[in-house]
């Protein structure tokens, strides 16, 4: 296992106007964010925004048309997800590749099984693979009753928590994860909160991809948001308040834009000017009851 950098210095990620385009479609257009190790960048945006794009390049999924990528200082050409994870990055997906109906320590080893023996002799070594998950689990702060236990019996954050560790054992130095907390309530997503507070405080560089500013905000350390490719801006969170976040994912002058368009074509149709009304007070609402901090989870 890798042991990470400590937190500061010099970037361990570095994101040098990326671009990415699929015919006419532009995917991403000129986007940089540093991630340092020991903090957590945290990607924002809607539907559409290139998340899930951006998530690919760094991976090795996706090779980008334009920009550098830096690792360590050095440029960076991942051609598959395999070198990516060699050289220390780890995406953790939403579907966390996992079979449910496997054993926690099980999953934990899935494709990388310690083994005992010799040549065409040696088996798995389940008494390791045991010893080795209740461990770093431990390690983690992760209390799982029995991790003989099915997977699929765990709950969306205790699932999450495996994945996280397994990832930090394996040597991960980057951690990429995509929407943790989109399908958990909110004990839960409080859980997956923790667990990347506690991967930031063991030296990894964190990358946490939500939709959802007030899930971010109490974790990150810097914040790029995206829009339909662009971004909107990269900011340290010395920078930007949850609530100036929040307005800026929420496209508050828009929204103020389209009420007053919908109040002059409202004339004296009541139910079209209480619509306008209704659009018009979510444009200037601010905070964590703003616009689109609750919206549905969906990929980038």
């Amino acid at each position: 296992m890798t042991a990470a950098r400590p937190a500061g210095g010099d970037p361990l990620l570095e994101l040098r106007n990326i671009s990415k385009h699929f015919g006419s479609v532009i995917a991403l257009k000129d986007i940089s964010t540093t991630v340092r190790a020991g903090q957590v960048t945290c990607v924002l945006g809607d539907n559409g925004a290139g998340k899930s794009t951006l998530i690919k390049i760094l991976s090795g999924v996706f090779a980008p048309d334009a920009g550098e990528l830096l690792f360590d200082g050095a440029p960076a050409h991942f051609g598959s997800p395999r070198k990516a994870l060699d050289a220390g990055i780890a995406t953790v997906y939403q579907d966390l590749a996992m079979v449910p109906l496997m054993a926690v320590w099980r999953n934990f080893f899935l494709g990388s099984e310690p083994t005992k023996g010799w040549g065409p002799l040696r088996v798995f070594d389940r008494a390791t693979a045991r010893r080795v998950t209740r461990a770093e689990l431990a390690g983690m702060g992760i209390d799982i009753r029995d991790t003989d236990q099915p997977v699929g019996t765990l709950s969306g954050g205790e699932r999450q928590s495996v994945a996280i560790a397994r990832a930090v054992h394996f040597g991960a130095r980057l951690l990429i994860l995509d929407e943790p907390t989109s399908a958990l309530g909110v004990k839960q997503a409080g859980v997956v909160l923790r667990y990347i507070v506690q991967a930031r405080e063991r030296g990894l560089g964190v990358i946490f991809i939500t939709h959802n500013p007030q899930h971010a905000y109490p974790v990150g350390d810097r914040f790029l948001i995206l829009k339909r490719g662009r971004s909107l801006g990269d900011f340290a969170k010395s920078e930007i308040s949850r609530d100036e976040m929040t307005q800026l994912m929420a496209g508050g002058t828009e929204l103020e834009e389209l009420g007053h368009e919908l109040d002059r074509v409202a004339g004296d149709d009541p139910a079209m000017g209480a619509v306008a009304e209704q659009i018009t007070a979510e444009a200037v609402a601010k905070g964590p009851d703003g616009p689109a901090v609750d919206g549905p989870a969906a990929p980038g």
